[in-house]
């Protein structure tokens, strides 16, 4: 579960201001639940619970039986405790999935008998081509014409931190486990 909340601020707002996603006029900031935050951070859920009963999750609150947690620069921001080392998720930002579709391979399969996969899946210096994905999570769709992707021309793409399953093969049977790749998430 996922959400994106769009907030328009005045200037008695600038320290929070400045953490947020800049899109145009308005700000958007990524809620998950405890199960995504914490794959985000590597801990249990049992562990992020207890920090969330202690207060010590920035901005997250409750909705019923669930934790609504906001993600700041794509990670829950948690308080420092009283004792003990530092902890382990300030150290790891985990490794970003980019989805994105090419639209010249869409263009040669129109002349071609056997199409080539249009979707590529990038993780980690990988690079996986597919026919279609299903992705685990929540994701953030990206459109940048002043700066394209690096390493391709796309201006258009998905980025997300979940695990993506990835169709390999073309055909119009319904997906069969056997023909999926799983490109693992945080």
């Amino acid at each position: 579960m996922f959400l994106i909340t769009h907030v328009n601020f005045s200037s008695s707002h600038k320290p929070l201001k400045d953490k947020l996603i800049r899109n145009r006029n308005s700000f958007s900031i990524m809620h998950v639940g405890t199960t995504e935050a914490s794959g985000i951070l590597k801990i249990k859920p049992s562990r992020l619970r207890y920090l969330l009963s202690q207060g010590r999750v920035k901005g997250a609150y409750k909705s019923g039986k669930n934790w609504i947690i906001p993600l700041y620069n794509r990670m829950p921001i948690i308080s420092r405790g009283e004792r003990g080392p530092k902890p382990k998720w300030c150290r790891m930002i985990p490794a970003k999935t980019i989805v994105h579709v090419n639209r010249n391979e869409i263009r040669d399969n129109k002349n071609r008998k056997i199409p080539e996969p249009v979707i590529s899946v990038k993780r980690r210096g990988t690079n996986t081509q597919g026919f279609s994905i299903r992705i685990n999570g929540p994701c953030e769709i990206v459109y940048q014409p002043e700066k394209p992707l690096s390493g391709s021309k796309a201006t258009l793409w998905m980025e997300t931190f979940a695990s993506v399953q990835v169709k390999t093969t073309k055909s119009d049977i319904p997906i069969n486990p056997a023909d999926m790749i799983m490109v693992d998430g945080a």
